[in-house]
């Protein structure tokens, strides 16, 4: 091959990653443009394959896995909350777990959405605040059950060391987890109140 014609395979090459970028950027602002709605009522399902009903119809004692995303300066965030519950519903023991930028300076987060970021995969400040729920699904869950889906989780978050707003974000996170547990999962580049409220209903929610 000769000289230009090794000049244009590499002028072609960054064109193509240059477009393959915008597109991605494109996509991740796209689905910015939506806006979140009021709180999403609180729904229980029973079982793994339950149906899910507003939590005031639902009372359920014992383990639990709740998909949920809360409002945000951004576009939001989903994440999950395991554990277990008491006689009245009550949580009594919880964990967290979510993919999110390892900072509060907003600067990683301008550019994760160009380039993957480090990222955290525990609590954040407001996820356990229910004044930013957007909307929530929980599911209950046998101590067995339980336990696999814990291990998944602490597996997950040992090997998810980077965030990006397109390419690996919270949603595709916490859809890795809903995936494992048998579970169909919509698209990544919806916001968080939305993403949570699909994947209830696409699972018989």
């Amino acid at each position: 091959m000769s000289d230009s014609e090794d000049n244009l395979s590499g002028v072609m090459t960054l064109a193509r990653g240059r477009i393959s970028l915008v597109i991605l950027v494109a996509l991740a602002a796209a689905a910015c443009q939506t806006q979140d709605k009021n709180p999403e009522p609180r729904y229980v399902s029973s079982s793994l394959n339950g149906p899910a009903k507003l939590e005031s119809q639902a009372r359920e004692q014992g383990y639990f896995i709740e998909f949920r995303s809360r409002y945000a300066l951004s576009y939001g965030h989903t994440y999950v909350i395991y554990g277990r519950t008491n006689k009245s519903g009550a949580v009594v023991q919880r964990q967290v777990a979510g993919l999110a930028p390892a900072t509060l300076d907003p600067t990683p987060y301008v550019l994760g959405h160009f380039v993957p970021v480090p990222a955290e995969t525990g609590a954040s400040d407001g996820d356990l605040e229910e004044e930013y729920r957007s909307a929530s699904w929980r599911v209950m869950l046998t101590q067995a059950e339980y336990n696999k889906v814990v291990a998944f989780i602490d597996k997950l978050k040992a090997k998810s060391k980077f965030w990006h707003a397109s390419l690996y974000n919270c949603n595709a996170f916490v859809a890795e987890i809903a995936r494992s547990m048998g579970y169909k999962t919509p698209g990544i580049w919806l916001r968080p109140q939305e993403f949570i409220t699909r994947l209830r209903e696409m699972n018989g929610g």
